[in-house]
Order: C-alpha cells, then structure tokens, then sequence
C-alpha cells in the first residue's frame, strides 16, 4: 500500500486548490485522484461552455429524479469531470455572494466563517485590477477581469436600470452587491481561467504532489473512527492507499455525500435500505440540498447588430472566430452573461433577493442561436428556503445517485420567483428599451397570473447549476462537518468543497468554492504539528 500525508478526493473547484496549497511548501506528500481526465480543448474557450454543459467525456451528466410537482421533469445536473472540475465547464461568471452569506454561517455557530474571516482567502486567490484594493486581491493565482464587451443593448440596460432606480454597480464583489454592473469573470486574454490552469497547472512543478486522473475512489478507509486511506478505481485495477495525516474530500455536493454513505457514514435508515453496515451514524449527509433555481425568459428585439444572434451566425461566426483567433475577443471570449442584476423585490430588504443574468442573444433548447434577434434574462432568487436531498441509488459507485431538489416548495420561493419576473418584465417594459424592444416570447404576455407564472416555471425552468449543502458545516442534528470541516465523529477526515455550505451564497458559486478551498488548506496547515 501506497502512503501520502494527504490524500484529496476531487480536483475540482476546491480541491484543486488544496492540493496546490498542501504541496507549494514541500514538506507534505501530497496525492490527488480525479476521477475525470486531464482536459478538454474546449474548456479553453468561454463559449466552449454551452458545448461542453453535457459533454460526457467532461461531465457527470446527472439528472435530478423525477419530480411531480414539475411535471415529472428530470432536471439536468451537469457537474465537471475532469481537472478543475466545474471551473473547467462552467459559464465563468465570478461572484463572491453577499457578506450577509458569510456572516449568517458564523451566526449559526461555525467560527471562522464571517465575512471579515473569509475575505483574505478571496483577496488571496483574485489577481485583478478591478475594484478597491481593501476588498480586491492583486497577487493570487485566478485572474479575474471585467467583461469589456460593448453594445447600444448594453447602454440601453443601464439606462432602464437607473429609471427603475437601480443604479449602475462599478464592482458588485466590492463594497456592495446591489444594482446592475459588467460581469466579472474568470477569464485573462480570452482564456478561461479554470483551477486547472491557475492552480494545478503551476503546482505540478511540485515534486510532493502526485496527480491522478481516472481514478474512481470506491470508498473510505478506516481503522475504528479513524479514516486510514482510500480504495479506488484505475483502469482494471482496485488500488489502496493510506493518509498518515488526513483525507480531504472534495468531490462536490453530488458526489461527497454519496461517497460517504458507500463508505457507512450517513442516515443509519439510508445506509441499512442498501445493506452498508454503519460505521458512523450521520443523519444529515445527503441532506439540506439547495441549488438556484432559475427561469429563463426570452425577448425579441430590433434593430440589426445588437445582438449575437445576427453578429454570430453563419458568417459572422466565422468572422467572430477569427476575432478570437487573433484578438482574444468577441463572442467566443464571453462568460454566460456579460450583464448582472441583483436587485431587492421588497424595499424592506436589507440586501438584494434577485439576481438577473442578461444575456445578449436567445437560444433554443439544444443551445442553439435563433435566427431572429434577441436576448434572454435568467432570473433567480438568491436565498431559497426549499431543501432536497442526493442519496445512494445502489452500492455500485458506478450507479448515479438520486436526487431531489424540492423547488418552489417554500411559499417565499414561489412568491421571490413570481416577484422576480414581474420585475424583469418592469424593467424591459422602461423607456429606454423602446427602441429595441420587441415581443417577449418566453413565457409571453398570455402569462400573467401568479398562478401562470409558476406553472411556466415549473414546466420550464432549470437549475442554475449550483448545488451545494448536502454536507453542511455546523452544529446542529443534520451538520455532517465542524467549522474547521472536520467531520463529525471520525478522526482524519473532512470535507471541503460545495457541500460544506450551510446555506447557498448570494450568487454564482464557484468563487465561494475556490474560497472554501484556500480556508480548508489554510485549516489543515494550521492543525498540522
């Protein structure tokens, strides 16, 4: 058997990270399993996202279990599988959330986790000339930057923001989150900016860090409440191996909960239905699950050129390829949305309940560009009180997991969501938008009673990909890990990534994985004698 200091699961978003961090001193032999492949061509391009959101050679392709209260729908829930994980396919756009997220996870007992705690980890991964210096990092590995791209579409939304009082927002990572701003993404001269490039890319000059791909972990090592190693998968071959020190499992909010439960951490009622013996009763793993979930509408729009559906098509895509070949610019250097809106629904909020994506072209199921011009807003509330769950559908570790998302079972969720397209449509209904201004499509005018609108969203509705809590930080009956992310009753092993969140940020959440991934590090240094 193999031996290692540390032994992290997943090299994605946070674990890829942690491995950089554990091993960028020399001191500590470090191995890292990912279960997907090095890389895919595309991952470089921005726009290489909607191609590669269910490619199967770089995603899990998961799929939420029906759901009757949306029309027995199976929702989509792509997770990267690959180096940088879903750094390595997801839409870029860079948002840290709320202070408000942070604060609210140390109030519920997790020390260390406040804003002022967590904002030197931010600082310490950004490298961006944007925003003000006390809350914006200068030196970090991820290079963040401002999407540069202009249009009369874009000038026409701020200006129907400010008649709406919302007000141009110069860095919604900075001071506030409120109004409506460029986005930020992770992206430096056209390339994406994944953890796999920022962070894996300079770490494997480390002679202490051993990297493999297509390795599957199987389950969890232990000797009594000690976690030992891990056994996975390579090729045709079962293979174990042994942490002297800790195993760090970072395989995300789908994959970490169903790692433990093979391995008989969980729900004894969970683990006895499939035949795993209880090593360690944990009722709350595969629990508390919340993702955003995110309508998107559809305008027609007038006037030629302002928008990507008529500047990249047929030949203008070839004349966009070629501005990327040779500038790094132009439609194939964009994040998702190069827009951002976050807005309150209620003037008695404190902080904003709403985040709006606009994006500058509209597109058909099979993300496909229409031929006619227009553009698309994903909305979504950014704090949903509905939970689901993600639990083992068999022993096989090959078998994916179930999954219940439970949307639009809060009222405040269904009241959030119909207030949130009530005010989209408000927005594009200002003045400034006549000119360009055409018919909304998607859900259309005939949709109007509250009663309509949820029943539009639930049959046609996605998820904005974000899942986390399935693993939650904390102390109370359902907390899997303490706030240092060590699990609860079992020695040498935590968790550190998505699943660790108590409750979902404000926003986009791959900023806040990277961030839990330099506080896990930062911990575990810390812990280490």
């Amino acid at each position: 058997m193999h031996d290692y200091d540390f032994i992290i699961i997943g090299a994605g978003s946070s674990g890829g990270v942690i491995a950089n961090r554990l091993s960028e001193n020399g001191r500590h032999k470090v191995l890292l399993l990912e279960a997907g492949k090095s890389d895919h061509w595309l991952t470089r391009i921005p726009i290489g996202a909607a191609k590669l959101i269910d490619h199967r050679s770089a995603n899990w392709n998961f799929s939420a279990d029906a759901d009757e209260e949306l029309f027995g729908r199976r929702l989509a829930v792509p997770r990267g599988r690959l180096l940088g994980g879903s750094s390595s396919i997801n839409g870029l756009v860079f948002v840290r959330g709320q202070a408000f997220d942070y604060d609210h996870w140390a109030a519920l007992g997790n020390r260390g986790w406040s804003y002022a705690d967590v904002l030197p980890m931010f600082r310490r991964m950004e490298c961006t000339a944007h925003g003000g210096e006390q809350w914006r990092g200068r030196n970090g590995p991820l290079r963040v930057s401002e999407v540069d791209d202009r249009s009369p579409l874009y000038d026409a939304l701020f200006a129907a923001g400010a008649e709406l009082g919302v007000l141009t927002n110069p860095d919604y990572n900075g001071e506030t989150q409120e109004g409506i701003g460029r986005a930020q993404a992770t992206i430096h001269r056209g390339r994406r900016m994944s953890v796999a490039h920022c962070y894996l890319k300079p770490a494997r000059a480390h002679q202490n860090l051993h990297i493999i791909v297509q390795a599957t972990v199987l389950s969890l090592l232990f000797k009594d409440r000690q976690c030992t190693g891990v056994r996975y998968r390579s090729g045709d071959s079962v293979i174990e191996v042994q942490a002297n020190r800790e195993v760090i499992c970072s395989a995300g909010a789908i994959n970490s909960p169903t790692l433990l439960e093979l391995s008989g951490l969980g729900s004894p009622t969970i683990l006895q239905q499939h035949g795993i013996e209880v090593r360690h009763a944990l009722v709350g793993v595969g629990e508390n699950l919340q993702d955003h979930f995110a309508p998107r509408m559809g305008w027609g729009l007038n006037g030629k050129r302002v928008s990507y559906n008529d500047r990249a098509r047929g030949i203008g895509l070839l004349w966009q390829a070629a501005r990327y070949a040779l500038r790094g610019d132009g439609f194939l250097s964009l994040p998702v949305a190069p827009l951002l809106g976050f807005i309150k629904t209620r003037a008695e909020l404190a902080t904003p309940d709403v985040q709006i994506h606009f994006l500058p072209y509209s597109y058909t199921a099979d993300r496909q560009l229409h031929v006619r011009p227009g553009m698309t807003t994903i909305v979504n509330q950014l704090r949903p009180q509905s939970r689901g769950s993600v639990h083992l559908r068999s022993t096989d570790s090959r078998d994916a997991p179930q999954i219940q998302f439970n949307f639009l079972r809060d009222p405040l969720d269904q009241r959030t969501t119909v207030d949130a397209i009530r005010f989209t449509r408000q927005f594009f209904a200002a003045s400034a938008l006549s000119e360009l201004r055409g018919v909304e499509f998607k859900p259309g005018p005939s949709v109007n009673t509250d009663e309509d609108i949820l029943d539009w969203v639930r049959r046609t509705a996605e998820t904005a990909f974000h899942p986390v809590g399935t693993c939650a930080m904390g102390k109370d009956p359902l907390a899997v890990v303490d706030e240092r992310l060590r699990v609860h009753g079992i020695n040498g092993l935590r968790i550190a990534d998505a699943s660790i969140m108590p409750t979902i940020v404000s926003g986009n959440t791959n900023a806040a994985c990277m961030m839990i991934g330099e506080k896990a590090a930062e911990l575990i240094l810390a812990d280490t004698k």
